[in-house]
């Protein structure tokens, strides 16, 4: 078909990429030119296809998306850039869109919202799947904005992925769901779950959950609930 919007898939997870490519495919007017499993390699293909839109998840092997967003928007600052991404957090959302993405959506409602995100996107507009909208938009304009708890070192020495591992384990969510989740395996899910464990000096479920808590990744009185 003459005219297509070219995009291209950023994700670690090839499942993940296959169920995006399926998403889109339900629209003709989009085409998936290629797709990316590491920061490195997607900068290779951008610069080779030039897509109109790539999308990209933050959790990548080599590299923050963000930060992956940024050197895509520098080189190729006529290609958008749309997150498809776990985080959910605002600091997560606005650094972002701090980086040049005009879009995020996440990955539980990409079936749902991800043609309407593109559709979006493409046309020049922002588009943002998130129920903590108006938080973001006011730490993008710099207002006033409560103040989040205090994260300590410990917490800063996590990967990326292991901060999201640590979110979903103190939801309460299994090694399971959580692998079904990120498209990962069980057996690797426990293995992020000791890494996450013996950086935080913690030695079991309730003191991750209390740990969790205290540095405002989850409210322990919903967690009661």
């Amino acid at each position: 078909m003459a005219g297509r919007q070219s995009i291209l898939i950023v994700d670690d997870h090839a499942l993940f990429r296959e169920g995006l490519k399926a998403i889109i495919s339900r629209n003709p007017a989009y085409e998936v030119v290629g797709e990316a499993g590491r920061g490195d390699e997607a900068l290779q293909l951008a610069a080779a296809l030039r897509p109109k839109l790539v999308l990209v998840d933050i959790s990548l092997p080599d590299q923050t998306g963000i930060e992956l967003t940024r050197q895509l928007r520098k080189r190729l600052p006529q290609t958008r850039v749309m997150m498809v991404t776990m985080h959910s957090k605002v600091d997560y959302i606005v650094k972002a869109f701090q980086a040049g993405a005009t879009g995020f959506v996440t990955k539980e409602s990409a079936a749902e919202r991800l043609l309407q995100a593109i559709e979006f996107v493409l046309r020049g507009e922002y588009f943002m799947d998130s129920a903590m909208s108006q938080k973001v938009v006011q730490k993008l304009a710099g207002l006033n904005v409560a103040p989040r708890s205090t994260r300590d070192p410990d917490y800063e020495s996590l990967t990326v992925r292991e901060q999201e591992i640590l979110a979903l384990l103190a939801e309460g969510q299994s090694l399971r769901t959580i692998g079904e989740r990120l498209f990962i395996s069980p057996k690797t899910v426990e293995n992020h779950r000791t890494s996450i464990m013996r950086k935080l000096g913690v030695h079991s479920s309730f003191e991750l959950i209390r740990y969790a808590a205290k540095v405002g990744i989850i409210d322990i009185d919903r967690w009661k609930e």
